[in-house]
């Protein structure tokens, strides 16, 4: 008698294990797909932005992503919503792409008022 209730336990030990690792599977699965897409997205953009940036101003804004990443990614999406509105005739040149950086980089001086 004792032993059936171990063996029941022991046999629910083991579905719970299944379903843990079927769970884990579907995770797993949904990461990957997750991470294909945001790689596709990445990808999308960096040919809508070879599109529509002259090397100049992709080196710029390469600049401006590697010192303020959420602050390139901005202007990214900035450039990204302009191409697609067709306001970009040719591309944005690096005079454009300062302006631009301009327009979105909050100057300094009212930082540094604010803070006081």
């Amino acid at each position: 008698m004792g032993m059936s209730s171990e063996d029941e336990l022991e046999e629910l030990r083991q579905k719970k294990m299944e379903q843990l690792k079927e769970q884990q599977q579907q995770q797993d699965v949904d990461e990957e797909a997750l991470q294909a897409q945001q790689e596709q997205a990445e990808a999308q953009k960096k040919a809508v932005l070879r599109q529509n940036l002259t090397d100049g101003a992709r080196k710029r804004l390469n600049t401006v992503k590697m010192s303020k990443p959420e602050h390139g990614e901005q202007i990214e999406r900035q450039v990204i919503a302009l191409a697609q509105s067709g306001r970009v005739q040719g591309k944005i040149d690096e005079n454009q792409m300062k302006q631009l950086l301009d327009e979105l980089t909050p100057d300094s001086q009212s930082f540094n008022i604010r803070r006081r």
